[in-house]
């Protein structure tokens, strides 16, 4: 299955191009495979930025960036992405009622490409047994409080050509350092003040699942 990425074309429709994009050589068109590519696990190696959207079956979705160097390629069908506190829990919210999950990467640079990971998630956390492995892929993180698996049944990429340049400068290192300034117990009192609930007021038990 596959779909035309529109947005090119001035003077002429895609149809009235046979399909093609005028002063184009190739379809621009959305791909779809069962399992991340080679090609494709570098590519997402060299992001520095994706984003993670959820939903639960009433309320609003959420759409999350992510960055920090925190989402790994286990296999072809797998990754996990780590997620440190934050002011909000939407994600942990939403997937403990429905368990779904898309990931996004766009390319900033070079060749342009919108990649899109949709399946089913699974939350780890500290007090779960697999913790401690999972956790050993990613650098250390002040304040983590889940380890999200996803098991991946649908990979897109599509064009990606209204996606703009960017240039990466460094990470910020404002959310470290404010989990490390806060040490265990602030980030705990955190999740008991800030994290508990979703905007839609839907359960995210991290006190129950972390302590």
């Amino acid at each position: 299955m596959a779909a035309y990425c529109k947005g090119l074309a001035k003077t002429k429709t895609l149809n009235e191009s046979n399909g093609k994009l005028p002063g184009q050589n190739e379809y621009f068109m959305a791909k779809q495979y069962p399992a991340i590519t080679d090609k494709l696990s570098a590519f997402i190696a060299d992001q520095k930025i994706f984003f993670v959207g959820t939903a639960a079956e009433n309320g609003r979705v959420n759409i999350s960036p992510k960055g920090m160097d925190s989402l790994r390629v286990i296999n072809e069908n797998r990754v996990v992405w780590l997620n440190v506190t934050g002011s909000g829990n939407e994600t942990s919210a939403h997937t403990q009622i429905v368990n779904r999950i898309t990931i996004m990467f766009c390319s900033f640079s070079g060749t342009p490409m919108i990649l899109r990971l949709y399946g089913k998630v699974r939350e780890i956390t500290l007090a779960d047994e697999e913790w401690s492995e999972l956790y050993s892929l990613f650098p250390p993180m002040p304040g983590s409080r889940q380890i999200f698996d996803v098991d991946i049944d649908l990979v897109q990429t599509s064009c990606g050509m209204g996606v703009p340049f960017f240039d990466y400068s460094e990470d910020r290192d404002l959310l470290n350092n404010w989990a490390s300034s806060r040490g265990e117990d602030g980030i705990k009192d955190y999740w008991e003040e800030s994290n508990q609930l979703s905007i839609d007021g839907f359960q995210t038990n991290i006190l129950k699942k972390n302590l």
